[in-house]
């Protein structure tokens, strides 16, 4: 190692700047906010063409529905307008960005051990008495971190989107297609009709809603600029009090 790269490792240290995402993580989470933005949007103006959810193989008008909602405003739709095959078409097409880009981000993770470095959890970390302490600390509102790795519940946080929510959804998603509902019927099956694949689709994208406002929030409250460009650059600033 040069005098020169000792120096620069050597300053970003006293400064508590340090490298925390990969390229291929900061790239996938771009290209994923844009992607999940724009499937929410034309998904409520499919939804917007009986906004009624059912459980089992069907679902119509006449069929008991537990869940009723008004129709999405414009502003929340894409296009802005009603129109159910063009909202498909959006949906359609944002859908094989969303699959693909996940299937190559855990092709890159495994590749790169970013998954089993910066997402698998310790027994420490899962131990109740170190998750209490994780969560008390988030109550009071304090973000320093003295590491770049994340915290147990942001671990947890992120293996469920990436294991649990973003998989149901693709495979719901493949149920309610008609083209591969009749390649795949079993899978139509394994979630309990058709009608019960709408459902836990629409309960999983709300689930993702919440998860994506709460991430906003706690991105402003501990501050946007260091985590904002540590998805930019990568670089991250630790806690000055606990930098050192």
């Amino acid at each position: 190692m040069s005098d020169s790269m000792i120096m620069n490792q050597s300053e970003a240290e006293r400064s508590g700047l340090v490298f925390r995402h990969r390229l291929s993580v900061r790239i996938w989470h771009w290209v994923n906010a844009v992607t999940i933005f724009v499937m929410m949007m034309s998904g409520l103006g499919i939804f917007n063409a009986h906004p009624m959810l059912y459980w089992g193989e069907y679902g119509a008008n006449i069929d008991h529905a537990w869940l009723t909602l008004d129709r999405f405003p414009g502003w929340a739709t894409i296009p802005t307008d009603y129109n159910l095959a063009l909202s498909r078409q959006w949906h359609l097409v944002f859908a094989w960005v969303l699959a693909f880009g996940l299937l190559f981000y855990f092709i890159r993770s495994l590749i790169n051990r970013h998954l089993q470095k910066d997402l698998a959890l310790s027994r420490a970390e899962v131990a109740p008495s170190h998750l209490w302490v994780d969560i008390k600390k988030h109550a009071r509102f304090d973000f320093s971190e003295s590491e770049p790795r994340y915290n147990p519940l942001q671990k947890i946080t992120y293996s469920l989107i990436l294991f649990v929510i973003m998989p149901v959804l693709i495979l719901t998603g493949l149920c309610m297609s008609p083209g591969f509902g009749g390649v795949l019927p079993w899978l139509t099956d394994l979630f309990g009709g058709r009608a019960s694949a709408r459902s836990i689709h629409f309960i999983c994208t709300a689930a993702m809603a919440g998860f994506i406002l709460l991430h906003i929030i706690l991105v402003i409250l501990a501050g946007p600029y260091n985590e904002i460009r540590s998805m930019i650059t990568g670089k991250f600033r630790l806690s000055p009090e606990k930098s050192s």
